[in-house]
């Protein structure tokens, strides 16, 4: 969670660049992540999502797939701003592996995805294999979606109106 003054630390392994010091170092005490007006941060397993108070999204760390809504598949060691200035909420939970697919939800209620959903389907986009890898942001259809977890093999959101839909394996 960002400090109050708007700053955002991290520390711990670094391997994908997830720490944001455009390196790939670890560390063992807190570094400032670059910037000042961070409002709220998803840890996603080798990879980072956070937005800031204009509501611009921002991702870094490992992207295999395009987990991180980038348009490619190139890991980052600083943060890059992901397409969009309306972004309003992440996920509240993710994965804690290098896997699955990403989610945040605009100020407009609409819910976006994109990342790998290879075996199990978990970007809710009703396909599997290769070609379902997603490296951009897509919509699910709906405009009252209120919050968003990510796993690795699902994607669990509810709607306004209490309703919880879940995308993905049934194991």
């Amino acid at each position: 969670v960002p400090k109050t003054d708007g700053t955002l630390w991290a520390w711990g392994r670094n391997v994908h660049g997830e720490l944001a010091q455009n390196n790939r170092t670890n560390y063992s005490s807190p570094v400032q992540i670059p910037g000042t007006t961070w409002s709220s941060v998803a840890g996603l397993g080798s990879r980072v999502l956070a937005l800031k108070t204009n509501g611009t999204l921002w991702s870094w760390g490992y992207n295999n797939v395009g987990q991180l809504g980038l348009n490619n598949t190139t890991n980052y060691s600083s943060p890059v701003q992901v397409p969009g200035t309306t972004w309003a909420k992440l996920p509240v939970s993710g994965q804690e592996d290098t896997g699955g697919g990403s989610a945040a939800i605009k100020t407009d209620g609409t819910l976006w995805v994109w990342g790998d959903q290879y075996f199990y389907g978990q970007l809710g986009l009703n396909e599997q294999g290769v070609g379902s890898r997603k490296s951009s942001p897509i919509q699910i259809p709906g405009t009252t979606w209120s919050n968003v977890a990510t796993g690795k093999k699902n994607t669990m959101a509810t709607k306004t109106d209490g309703t919880l839909w879940v995308m993905g394996d049934n194991e």
